[in-house]
């Protein structure tokens, strides 16, 4: 029989787990809480900290890793790992942390589907591995995103069951009201489909007729299947292709398959932190999706370029910039396109960037150090690509004047961080409020 290790509980990791001394990273667990973690996790002194999960599937499921954790603690937590993750940096200021509510928050959300006796089975997959868990609730899901799934799931009627039976994955989108869905299927195979062009509309009319907010839907080869097999079939489309999300004030057209903000709470509070206090002349957003920020920009500058490499989303994007004729949208990469820049004369006075978890790179954190804009503003998904590329601005030409916090994923481990650096040297840059 294996002898017990027992450890007293350190800080939190980032990834989700904590600091287990011999016993490595420990998941599940809360700091300074003495735990058994051989030959089975058993808490011996708990946290004051500690609550009750408010999912039945926390521990299996991959998507939350601290729901055992109040959500003050929470916060608390991350904010701790990002000081730390920061810790490298020069002249940090204060961080301040902004939260909404910790639960029904996901204007998203990606289902894996298996056949079931109900017509398929929704769910993720079980944590730390590939394998299929069938959940019967998301508390952090949108509530209508939620009864739609469950809706989908139990389609009793022939046509239901065999487009059930065929589909991979669901992607399903609301707006922040909840008042308008958008969904995705992704299938096996296209069988439900043969010599039956109407047979995906009505398979969307009867998903309609128990989902009501459904607005429009798409279904398509599972992209990792081989490229062959996907031209064998383009696909299918009903209803609208995408949906008019208000935010800020604002309304976006949200394509099927364009990134947006995942928290419907905190999307407001995200654009002011942003762009709250700029204006000037020429302004630029790189990674700009919709617009979401792109459009409060405009408003303060007189000119502001747009890039974003996504198709789906530098479509809507074109369309704004059409519309509006301070708004000048391209189609690149922002790597690409910073290359491009370098060496022209029109400089712009503030750069926003919002890049995805994989940040801005090396290579162009430095060209946009050289580039000198007086302020950039760095909105951030994942603090250690975060601190890589701030190394480079900051060893370059910026210092960091505000760090904020803003959890867009309670329950999680993921953390949003929005950085404002100005350019050294510059007490007020020109065209650029204090």
């Amino acid at each position: 029989m294996a002898a017990e290790v027992t450890v007293r509980v350190g800080g939190p990791v980032y990834g989700g787990g904590f600091e287990g001394g011999e016993a490595g990273v420990v998941p599940f667990v809360l700091p300074g809480e003495l735990v058994v973690v051989e030959p089975e996790l058993r808490v011996m002194e708990a946290s004051e900290s500690r609550v009750e999960p408010g999912c039945v599937h926390f521990g299996l499921c991959g998507g939350c890793q601290y729901q055992h954790a109040g959500y003050g603690p929470q916060t608390r937590m991350k904010l701790e790992i990002l000081r730390g993750v920061l810790s490298g940096l020069r002249e940090l200021p204060e961080f301040t942390v902004h939260a909404g509510p910790e639960w029904g928050y996901r204007n998203r959300i990606r289902l894996r589907v298996f056949p079931g006796e109900r017509g398929g089975e929704v769910g993720y997959s079980r944590r730390g591995t590939n394998e299929f868990l069938a959940v019967t609730m998301c508390p952090i899901a949108a509530p209508a995103l939620w009864r739609a799934a469950e809706a989908i799931r139990g389609l009793g009627d022939a046509l239901g069951r065999r487009w059930m039976g065929s589909i991979s994955e669901i992607e399903l989108f609301c707006t922040g009201d909840q008042r308008r869905i958008q969904a995705q299927f992704f299938l096996r195979d296209s069988e439900p489909a043969h010599g039956d062009e109407g047979a995906f509309a009505r398979f969307c009319e009867g998903v309609k007729g128990v989902v009501p907010e459904l607005a429009g839907a798409s279904a398509m080869l599972d992209p990792e299947l081989s490229r062959r097999a996907r031209r064998a079939w383009g696909g299918a489309e009903w209803g609208v292709a995408g949906i008019a999300y208000t935010a800020a004030g604002r309304s976006y057209w949200v394509g099927r398959g364009a990134f947006f903000q995942v928290n419907r709470f905190l999307v407001d509070d995200l654009v002011g932190l942003v762009c709250g206090g700029l204006s000037g002349r020429v302004a630029w957003d790189l990674f700009a999706g919709v617009g979401l920020f792109t459009r409060a920009l405009a408003e303060r500058f007189e000119k502001v370029v747009a890039v974003e490499g996504g198709d789906a989303a530098a479509a809507a994007l074109d369309v704004v910039g059409r519309a509006e004729k301070k708004i000048e949208a391209v189609h690149s990469s922002t790597l690409d396109f910073l290359r491009a820049q370098e060496f022209q004369r029109d400089r712009p006075e503030v750069v926003v960037l919002d890049p995805p978890r994989a940040g801005l790179g090396a290579e162009g954190a430095g060209i946009l150090a050289r580039i000198g804009a007086a302020e950039v503003v760095y909105v951030s998904c994942d603090p250690v690509t975060l601190a890589r590329d701030l190394a480079v601005l900051t060893r370059e030409a910026y210092r960091v004047e505000r760090v904020d916090l803003v959890d867009l994923f309670p329950q999680t481990f993921h953390l949003e961080t929005v950085v404002r650096l100005r350019r050294r040297g510059m007490e007020m840059a020109a065209g650029v409020e204090q």
